[in-house]
């Protein structure tokens, strides 16, 4: 029997009711909220091999670890980079390596079949660029098996083709203090654990480790130099190299962020304390034990098992969960209040960040992702934050909206559209290097940053900021793909991306009866499962299309719910059991979050994914709000940016 529409109605505002309760009851003391940010073996993994490289052990870690690593392995012996998600090498690698350190015998059937995967693959010279620095670091292979990357580069100029300004933050701030462990071929502590039997040819004898990334004419020029810098880099007089290394030594201490940690990021962190450890500081100095401590900060024990998160998102977190509670009509709730406050706080107003390099003459004013990262904040965030405190209403945080606003359209690319972190940066060439297999190196424009930004801006002041709107509506119509859909660089995928344009329209004026707004919403229309609930495997970054056998998401479930009620379709059959398929599915017993174990997050497309906590609290709760908030409305409109 169908429940009745007042039925239905009920039902859905206790749902409301209920998961809001759950979501402020998640919150911190001092106003904040965040959730778990996971990704794959790899970060675990390395933790491991840190601890190794400084000739430390924790007993008590590497078991939770240990359980970790295991609890995630494939049954072909395997680890994925999301879970689900089929084999990858190059964590496979580090996850056995991980293991053998500590002390899982490599004859038992789990690292008996996860070698068997790697040595039918190539073994593990065929795994990417940053787990042959690893490997090297350990004298497990020559270090011609990594590409050159001279400490040199500190000093060129920024009109020279390579730059460390033109890559993105987060290769900045790993690269850095890699050139300095490149520059003094740094070894571990501790290399007494082998790993001779993950190579299909003894390394010393293996000719062939560089591959060009772009497969283009200029891919195979940067092979052709790296083995001119390898050939020369010996040569090079210690007396040359003392400059660049100081001027990394320099950059990575002005920019170790305290507690929080260089760039934020794990990977990050760990080579600054390698970097720091190689350049003789003590473990007693003042910058090693900042460093350690942004790295222990990072650590989950989840039972008796223990990961380390990429980073967090209190920031992220907190924004998003505030405009779910807005959605839920919690506008004059104290606790909300108090969640703006703390986002007020963090606010970037004095310092002047890396973003500065090619936008000098504009004002701070950005929020970053996590606690403190003052040289990198992202207009995602700034915008996130800024739309749900003009929401919010009251006057106290006009000042924080102004210079959020401010600061979003000074950083606004010629070509129309936004990167998260910094402005043109488009050197696409830089991609055909060596270093850059990962597909990651820049930070140019993306539909869905760009979407967020038009969309901020347009609810705050569409009149101020009519040109910025005009040509980031423009950016996004040039990039929707041919079935309409709009690609998804920071959330998976398609119905991330298409979510996040089709949210900024109503604010931006675009009619929403255009045609490339209705196949937008006819794509999203035909992507819903026979459940009523919509996903997308991230094998969609693969290949267009592919994805397809991924069960229904909540988050994803939300975003293509919110997408359709944005593009006009509140009363369609489609919004309607997406809306019935959020009331039905299960939830958690003790957390706001609906039940959602694969992820829905990004990190590098084909690279490096995440799964977001809290993306299973806030979006379902949002779109459940929003459809009861418009489908009792007798002129339903969405009314904001997103």
């Amino acid at each position: 029997m169908i429940p009745s529409a007042a039925h239905q109605a009920q039902a859905r505002r206790e749902l409301i009711a209920e998961q809001t309760t759950r979501l402020f009851d998640f919150q911190q003391d001092d106003g904040h909220i965040v959730f778990e940010l996971e990704a794959d073996a790899t970060i675990p993994s390395e933790y491991v091999l840190l601890l190794r490289f400084l000739g430390e052990k924790n007993p008590e870690e590497e078991e939770g670890i240990k359980r970790y690593l295991l609890n995630d392995q494939k049954e072909d012996g395997s680890w994925p980079l999301f879970r689900g998600g089929a084999g990858d090498l190059s964590a496979t690698v580090k996850a056995y390596w991980a293991l053998k350190i500590c002390g899982v015998d490599p004859e038992t059937p789990e690292m008996i079949r996860a070698r068997d995967w790697v040595l039918a693959r190539g073994g593990a010279a065929r795994a990417n660029v940053f787990t042959r620095y690893a490997l090297a670091l350990f004298g497990h292979i020559p270090w011609r098996g990594t590409p050159a990357i001279p400490v040199e580069v500190m000093s060129l100029p920024k009109w020279f083709p390579f730059h460390i300004s033109k890559i993105a933050y987060w290769s900045r701030t790993v690269m850095i203090p890699l050139l300095v462990l490149y520059a003094k071929k740094a070894r571990a502590e501790d290399c007494s654990t082998q790993l001779t039997e993950l190579f299909v040819t003894p390394p010393e004898q293996e000719t062939k480790w560089q591959v060009n990334p772009s497969g283009t004419k200029v891919g195979s020029l940067f092979l052709a130099l790296d083995k001119v810098l390898h050939a020369v880099e010996p040569r090079v007089p210690e007396k040359l190299r003392e400059a660049p290394l100081r001027e990394a030594e320099r950059f990575v201490l002005e920019h170790l962020n305290g507690e929080d940690g260089l760039g934020a990021i794990y990977p990050a962190m760990a080579n600054a304390v390698m970097m720091l450890k190689v350049l003789g500081y003590s473990p007693d100095s003042e910058a090693m034990k900042t460093a350690r401590r942004s790295i222990d900060l990072l650590k989950v024990w989840r039972g008796d098992q223990l990961y380390l998160q990429p980073c967090v998102s209190p920031v992220w977190d907190t924004g998003l969960s505030a405009h779910a509670l807005l959605e839920a009509g919690e506008t004059q709730d104290p606790r909300l209040e108090k969640m703006l406050d703390w986002l007020a706080d963090k606010q970037i107003l004095e310092h002047r960040g890396d973003w500065i390099s090619r936008r000098p003459h504009v004002r701070p004013g950005g929020w970053a992702f996590q606690y403190e990262n003052p040289d990198y904040p992202d207009v995602d965030d700034t915008a996130v934050v800024a739309m749900a405190m003009h929401r919010q209403g009251d006057p106290k945080y006009k000042e924080n909206i102004d210079r959020a606003c401010e600061w979003i359209a000074g950083m606004q690319s010629s070509s129309g559209g936004w990167g998260a972190f910094e402005p043109e940066n488009e050197h696409f060439y830089l991609n055909s290097i060596p270093f850059a297999d990962h597909g990651a190196l820049l930070d140019p424009p993306t539909v869905d940053v760009t979407a967020r930004c038009v969309g901020c801006l347009s609810q705050v002041d569409k009149d101020l900021y009519a040109k910025e709107i005009a040509l980031g509506v423009e950016y996004l119509k040039r990039h929707q793909e041919e079935d309409g859909s709009w690609f998804g660089r920071w959330g998976s995928n398609y119905i991330y991306g298409t979510w996040s344009v089709l949210v900024c329209l109503e604010s931006a004026d675009v009619d929403l009866s255009e045609p490339w707004v209705r196949k937008a919403a006819s794509w999203l229309k035909g992507q819903q499962r026979a459940d009523g609930g919509f996903g997308e495997g991230l094998e969609s970054y693969e290949a267009a299309g592919r994805g397809g056998e991924q069960p229904s998401t909540a988050s994803q479930t939300a975003w293509a719910m919110m997408g359709l009620m944005a593009a006009g379709e509140i009363a369609s059959d489609e919004v309607a059991k997406a809306a019935e398929w959020l009331r039905n599915a299960p939830r958690e017993e003790e957390t706001p979050r609906w039940e959602e174990d694969l992820y829905t997050g990004t990190g590098f497309p084909k690279v490096f994914y995440l799964k977001y906590h809290g993306y299973a609290a806030f979006f379902p709760l949002w779109a459940t709000a929003r459809y009861d908030r418009m489908a009792s409305a007798n002129h339903p409109a969405q009314g904001w940016g997103m």
